[in-house]
């Protein structure tokens, strides 16, 4: 791993708070996408779809389908709210059921059950991560968020989604206006890798200097 890697892991931190008056330059978003794009993907299936938002009336659009307007905003939402991008991070289970119904693969009968886990959303996952350490490298700050399952429908109506995407969240870029962590990690410390990593067997701590 470079150090260059390193460092952006070290700092990932999810910012909620955006500066709404920097724009995010298009070749950072340019090359975010397509590095996000370098994902793993199962089969080289490459079943997902981002829709990028940085026009003001499409994010107001986004952010008007997915919270009620007769509620007063909260303090995350007007924080989130600022960020100048927000790329939506669809998944296609289609595409997957396809790739592995193809003679080089097992399972022709393009039936899910055979995933264990639904490998269209883990991708889409993986893609969205790279897209988060880019942002950091740029000295961008990151968050990613789910849209509502209420929600999702108005979100693709709006956006011409198709209804068979999943969407699997929000990846939102901008420069940070604060760096002030969340309350979530004011009041939960990391788990120590001794215990969420396992040697050999689950239980058999791994030795860490």
């Amino acid at each position: 791993m470079t150090v260059e890697l390193k460092d952006a892991v070290r700092k990932r931190r999810m910012v909620r708070d955006f500066d709404p008056d920097r724009a995010v330059p298009r070749e950072v978003l340019d090359s975010a996408v397509r590095l996000g794009l370098r994902a793993p993907s199962a089969g080289f299936s490459q079943g997902w779809d981002f829709v990028v938002l940085t026009d003001p009336a499409d994010r107001q659009a986004f952010w008007d389908a997915t919270t009620d307007a007769d509620e007063e905003m909260d303090r995350w939402l007007a924080k989130v709210s600022s960020a100048p991008a927000l790329i939506l991070c669809c998944g296609d289970k289609n595409t997957y059921l396809r790739r592995y119904a193809q003679p080089d693969k097992p399972w022709q009968d393009m039936d899910d059950a055979h995933w264990p886990v639904p490998y269209w959303d883990v991708d889409t996952g993986m893609a969205a991560l790279i897209m988060l350490l880019v942002g950091v490298d740029e000295g961008l700050g990151g968050l990613f968020f789910g849209v509502p399952v209420e929600r999702c429908d108005q979100v693709k109506a709006e956006f011409g989604i198709p209804d068979d995407r999943s969407l699997v969240g929000v990846v939102a870029l901008g420069y940070p206006r604060s760096q002030k962590p969340s309350g979530s990690t004011r009041s939960r410390t990391r788990r120590p890798t001794g215990e969420v990593v396992h040697d050999g067997r689950f239980g058999r701590a791994w030795a860490t200097d």
